[in-house]
């Protein structure tokens, strides 16, 4: 009885530490579930150094004037590598082309700037969620000179030839009408088919000029009647056509060649060479000047090489404020979404964490007030 007592005690006692073991090993694995897991760096740089790739692209990344690096997209950059404790190291390549490159081969851990989120680039690299949404401006001379493109642009316009053509048209049907009424009885119109024709249309040519032609005219009540209707109309139909080119030559003097994006396929356009905006030139077969740098096609549309630079707004906006503000300037139009973001390699162990630090960060007051820093946007 004592021994059977004994065994059933040990029994249970077997099964609480058995519990209690089992307790434990659910806690430990709970906590080292939701424990944060160290950010490994991907292969490229030292284990305690990522290496960034970056170019200038102010107001988003330039340097001081003792080298260090700034803007918006560093700041950022930043705010995230402190969030997130890693140590990192900027490297600095001439184009955005370089940056997605360096990405893809490893060289960079990641590269920030003002790089526009393609379809293209995806094929290659990954990017986080963005950071800014922005589009394509056109920069413009801020004055121009006399010149005789607005008027040949007029001259040549597909509405300039339509009203041509269609005052060709009217002249010979009055000229035809005019035939029939007087080929019988008005020897000025008479003496077979190409003489009278030929005579009928001098007579409309010169009434609708307001050109005189002395006695040489209709005689019969038609052939009048028609004559009377033909000068008032030819006099209204060339004061709404010479109103109308006026005003396509005013528009055009006093709000320049662009007002639009609408008006690139007619002008010189400049852009920055195998840039997303080359590509959105190419696709709406707007012809185009490639330049380097932002700063060589301004400078190309400040000598009139150019009629229109199209680049990002706000690098756009940062330039000719800084550097020509009495000699460029911005038209009030943004077109073509573009979303900047972070550029990292595909699967990279970086691209979690960063995106969570980054969402936290561009939903802070602290975004705000430097998005107003450097951009003077709310």
């Amino acid at each position: 009885m004592t021994f059977s007592v004994t065994i059933a005690g040990f029994m249970r006692l077997a099964r609480l530490v058995v519990g209690i073991l089992l307790s434990l090993l659910v806690l430990s694995g709970t906590a080292a579930a939701q424990s944060p897991r160290p950010v490994q760096p991907p292969a490229g740089g030292s284990p305690a150094e990522l290496i960034i790739g970056i170019k200038l692209a102010p107001p988003f990344a330039y340097k001081r004037q003792d080298g260090t690096w700034t803007g918006l997209s560093v700041d950022l950059w930043q705010r995230i590598a402190d969030s997130l404790q890693l140590q990192y190291r900027f490297e600095e390549v001439g184009t955005v082309q370089e940056q997605i490159a360096g990405v893809a081969s490893g060289r960079f851990d990641a590269a920030t700037a003002a790089i526009t989120v393609t379809a293209e680039r995806e094929k290659t690299v990954d990017f986080t969620q963005p950071f800014y949404a922005t589009g394509l401006g056109i920069a413009i001379p801020a004055s121009r000179e006399p010149s005789w493109r607005p008027l040949l642009n007029a001259l040549t316009s597909f509405g300039f030839v339509q009203a041509i053509l269609a005052l060709i048209g009217i002249s010979l049907l009055v000229g035809l009408l005019i035939w029939l009424f007087e080929r019988r009885d008005n020897e000025d119109f008479g003496g077979g088919v190409a003489k009278g024709m030929f005579a009928s249309l001098w007579w409309a040519t010169n009434a609708a000029t307001q050109a005189t032609t002395g006695n040489f005219g209709p005689r019969s009540v038609p052939g009048q009647v028609l004559a009377v209707v033909w000068m008032i109309g030819s006099i209204l139909g060339i004061a709404i056509f010479t109103a109308g080119v006026t005003s396509v030559l005013t528009v055009n003097q006093l709000e320049g060649l662009v007002q639009n994006e609408g008006d690139l396929k007619s002008v010189r356009v400049g852009n920055v060479e195998a840039s997303s905006t080359a590509a959105y030139l190419d696709a709406t077969q707007v012809r185009h000047r490639d330049y380097p740098t932002v700063q060589a096609g301004l400078e190309a549309l400040r000598a009139n090489q150019i009629d229109a630079f199209v680049y990002d707004r706000p690098l756009l906006n940062w330039l000719i404020s800084q550097d020509y503000a009495s000699s460029l300037q911005l038209l009030d139009t943004t077109f073509v979404k573009q979303n900047y973001a972070i550029a990292l390699p595909n699967n990279s162990a970086l691209r979690e964490p960063v995106n969570v630090s980054l969402i936290q960060t561009v939903e802070s007051d602290w975004w705000k007030q430097l998005v107003f820093q450097y951009l003077g946007e709310k």
